[in-house]
């Protein structure tokens, strides 16, 4: 038996795939992105304990992270005992709300449509120009919404001054700026997410839709029954994705567009303009602090969304 044990050891042994050369490759393409993210995501994380830290600025920033005296959960104790902290949050929350929401189903909307036009052509034009917003920077809508909404020469006063009416000070009505700053999220991310989308339509199967025809079925059913189905996977991966940064805000959104005009900070400020409000202010621990808590429940939603869904459709699971 002993015998027979080595044996069959030796033979499992013998059985082991050899290093080949396709291996050597593959692992070559990987070692760019794997350096990438060596660099840049996991090197960065010894900051984290900026957070924990009184942090000061004594020299390099080896020297400063190391001398610096110990605060524990100081900052955290700020950080919530801050009054701004709970506004923050309530817009930062709301504002991923409906983005999120929207965020999936404008681009999925968009993806049918465009999917459903015959002339190729047409299409692509269309789809350019709703791309097109995607490659702006938040600098460069924020002088265009500007020319838009500027009290003395904007465009859309020019507009109400021509009808007979009054001048509007846009950038102090607060009413005004949380749907427009959603409408704005749309307008520039919505064609990154319709790509996406129409990229999973155009590898769906045809001959399903060919034989749905034969069957009888109308557009409308064809969306339904096929399309959407057939979509489902993508939909809940980016869902899922997208729920890992609902304590994330777009610094540029929140910041350039509103031009950081002091009356509408009610409604506009959000946990990452925070963050860049207190390293302005030198306060480098609670905004070390804001952001590890917001990797922190980034995590624990993307978990806690994969595990509903889990338990709904294991199918479509993440992990």
């Amino acid at each position: 038996m002993a015998i027979y044990g080595r044996e069959g050891a030796y033979s499992k042994k013998c059985k082991k795939k050899p290093w080949t050369k396709n291996d050597s490759q593959l692992l070559v393409l990987a070692a760019p992105a794997t350096l990438w993210y060596l660099v840049f995501s996991y090197l960065p994380m010894f900051g984290v304990i900026i957070a924990f830290k009184d942090y000061r600025v004594l020299g390099s920033f080896l020297r400063s992270v190391v001398v610096s005296p110990w605060a524990g959960i100081k900052n955290f104790y700020f950080l919530f005992s801050n009054s701004l902290m709970w506004l923050v949050i309530r817009n930062t929350l709301l504002y991923n709300t409906a983005i999120i929401i929207l965020g999936i189903f404008v681009p999925v909307a968009l993806a049918i449509i465009i999917s459903e036009i015959w002339n190729k052509r047409l299409a692509k034009l269309y789809q350019t120009i709703i791309f097109f917003p995607y490659f702006l920077s938040w600098v460069v809508v924020s002088a265009l919404v500007m020319a838009f909404l500027s009290y003395e020469a904007g465009i859309t006063n020019r507009f109400i001054e021509a009808l007979g009416g009054e001048k509007v000070f846009w950038y102090r009505n607060t009413s005004f700026w949380p749907p427009f700053l959603v409408f704005m999220s749309q307008w520039k991310g919505m064609g990154y997410g319709m790509v996406l989308y129409l990229a999973s339509i155009t590898s769906q199967d045809k001959e399903i839709y060919e034989a749905a025809i034969i069957d009888g079925a109308t557009k409308w059913q064809q969306i339904r029954r096929i399309t959407l189905p057939l979509l489902k996977p993508v939909i809940i991966l980016l869902f899922i994705l997208s729920t890992g940064r609902i304590f994330y805000s777009d610094f540029g959104l929140f910041y350039q567009v509103p031009r950081n005009t002091s009356a509408l900070f009610d409604v506009v400020y959000t946990i990452d303009v925070f963050v860049y409000q207190q390293l302005k202010s030198a306060t480098t621990g609670m905004a070390a602090a804001a952001a590890l808590l917001q990797s922190a429940v980034s995590c624990v939603m993307i978990l806690a969304v994969n595990q509903i869904i889990r338990k709904i459709d294991p199918d479509s699971a993440m992990i």
